[in-house]
Parts: structure tokens; sequence; C-alpha cells
């Protein structure tokens, strides 16, 4: 008996061998990919972090790819050694996902920041867009489009994102009240199909994997260009908080203002705990110069609404802009708190 155990524990080392023999692993197969970009095998550990820090997943690579023809190639790779491979792919741009969804265990990340492509374009015209590449942060897109008077029509509050990102998810910030979501503000996408294709499409070519990529978390397809709508960009803008201690009243208060035609141009609301003085700090909500108002309200340690609404304009306009504002206001049935008014460029607006 003793003998047949070690017979058999033989025979199947035997079998393990030959099969890691005949079965090359995934980095070897990866390497002899014709790409112009590189796999790196070694320093992958940044992969394995997102924003989120409530998962860490370490790959077996990254990729980071010169064209959206590398990443296609990985794809196309993967997707032909079929499910057997259990290799799983993550586009990852700049890791703000919060649920690991840039991240790939065992798997292939793409570092979508080493993207290259065909420079930034903005055209101009009755309906103007900018041509972008998914890896490209809306920062620059605000940077170059405003040399030209335009801007697009909706954000995040955070521009060091990359399009492909924010776009996979659904980019939400004030202005979605009024223009929708990024998502919503899209002409075109250049994308990376699971089976290693590249494909244009839109509302009218291949619309459903259009609608599926927007908004998809990268489970549909890889953004590697887009065609953002742009808007023309005001010069100006009149920045208000608004700070509440009753949630029924804030609420009330935002629903009424989102509803109606010609309110402010961007509504945000938010929660915030005073627990560091913070009121007392926030130069843009009080009047420096009466710090009783700022004292007035005792608010340590409690929880605080605030409405963050923005109403975008030119010079010309300053006298009918002041009138709208403070008409809107009256209408708020019980604003609790203090308001001051400043004027800003809209580069630094947000």
């Amino acid at each position: 008996m003793h003998f047949l155990r070690n017979l058999i524990i033989l025979f199947l080392i035997c079998i393990a061998i030959k099969i890691n023999l005949c079965v090359p692993t995934i980095p070897s197969s990866l390497k002899t990919l014709p790409i112009d970009g590189h796999f790196d095998f070694k320093q992958v550990h940044h992969a394995a972090k997102d924003f989120g820090n409530r998962y860490s997943f370490l790959p077996s690579a990254v990729l980071h790819p010169k064209s959206a023809s590398d990443i296609a190639t990985t794809v196309k790779h993967i997707w032909e050694m079929g499910p057997g491979s259990h290799l799983t792919v993550a586009a990852r741009g700049h890791g703000h996902s919060l649920q690991g969804q840039a991240q790939a265990h065992r798997g292939v990340v793409i570092n979508m920041e080493s993207l290259q492509g065909p420079k930034m374009k903005v055209h101009t015209g009755n309906f103007p867009y900018v041509d972008v590449s998914g890896s490209e942060l809306w920062i620059n897109i605000l940077h170059e489009t405003l040399k030209h008077g335009l801007a697009p029509k909706s954000w995040t509050d955070y521009l060091h994102l990359t399009v492909g990102g924010t776009l996979s998810n659904a980019g939400i910030s004030g202005q979605a009240f009024r223009h929708g979501p990024q998502i919503s503000n899209v002409r075109q996408l250049e994308v990376v199909t699971g089976k290693g294709e590249v494909v244009n499409c839109s509302e009218k070519q291949n619309s459903d994997l259009f609608y599926s990529v927007l908004g998809g978390l990268g489970q549909f397809g890889i953004i590697t260009r887009a065609r953002i709508s742009l808007e023309p960009a005001p010069k100006m803008v009149k920045w208000i908080r608004v700070l509440y201690t009753d949630f029924a009243t804030f609420a009330k208060d935002q629903e009424m203002l989102i509803s109606g035609e010609s309110t402010f141009d961007y509504i945000e609301g938010f929660v915030i705990i005073n627990r560091t003085g913070l009121l007392n700090n926030w130069r843009s909500s009080f009047n420096s110069n009466d710090s009783a108002q700022a004292s007035h309200f005792k608010s340590d340690g409690r929880t605080l609404f605030c409405l963050e609404l923005a109403k975008y304009f030119n010079p010309e306009e300053m006298a009918i802009v002041n009138q709208v504002s403070q008409l809107d206001f009256l209408t708020l049935p019980t604003i609790k708190l203090l308001i001051k008014f400043h004027h800003l460029h809209i580069f630094f607006s947000f």
C-alpha cells in the first residue's frame, strides 16, 4: 500500500509537470504580443489600489499602451485564450474607483495614462465639440476649449480625472440637472470591445454598444476616444453657498431651484459636519467685516446641509444677474444663514 501510494503521487507530479511544460504561463504569452507599448510584470503593486482603499487585488501584469491597437491586441489575445484562462482585464485611468473596478486579480490592468493618440482637437461651429483621447484629463480639456471660448456642458467636481473613466461611470455634478451627466453629452466614441475589436459608435452607429459603454463601468468595452459636446463659455460666474440646519427645508429649496426654468446654471447639495470651526473659516459664506454674523450660528459638531449655486454670465449682464439672483432667493422660504456673493473668472470658478 505504501508503494502504491507513492506511485500515485509520482504519477500526479508528472502530469502537473507535463501540463506546465505544454501550456505557457500567462506572462510568457503576453510577452510575445506585437505591441508598441510594453507590459510590466514586476512593478504592478500600484495597480492593486484605488481611491476607495477597500479592495487590493494584485494583477499579473500592467499594460502600458501607446495606442488603441495595443489595447485591442491584448484584449483579443485574452479573448482567444478562452474562459479557461480565468484572465480578466481592467482599464485604469487615475484609479478613482471605489469598488475595485480598476483592478484585475491575477489579470491585466491597462494603464490608460500611457495611451497616446491624435492630439486633442476642438471643432467650432453651430454644434461645437472636442475630439479627445480617453486618457485625457478634464482639466486639460477645459484649458484647451477655453482658448476657443468654449467649454463642456457637464462636469465632475474634480477635474483631474480621465475622460474614459468618468464616461464609464456617469460624470455627475451641479450642471447635471440642466444638461444631464457627462454621458448625456457625448457625440461619438471609439471603443475596444471585449473581443478586441476597435469600433466607432454613436447614437446612430452601433448604438447598442454606444449606450452600453456609457455608464457601463467598463464591462462592455474600453473607451479610447470620445467626442464631447461643447457650449459657449461665459466669462464670469456668481457663486453662492447657503447653509441649513434643517434637511426638509434644504431639500425643498433645492427641488424648487432645480425645477425652475431660469434660476441657476449649477445647483448642488451636500452634507457637512462642522467639527473644526468650519463655519468661522468660511470666508466665502460670511462677511469678514461682520464677525457677529459668523459667531451667531452655533454649530460645532452639528450636521449641516449646504446648497452650492452658480449663475454664469458675461460682464455686460451683471446688473440683470444681480437682480435675478436676489429675486430667486426671495422665493426661498426659510434661508437659515448668510450669503456672500463672489465674482470670479470662469477659469477659476470650480
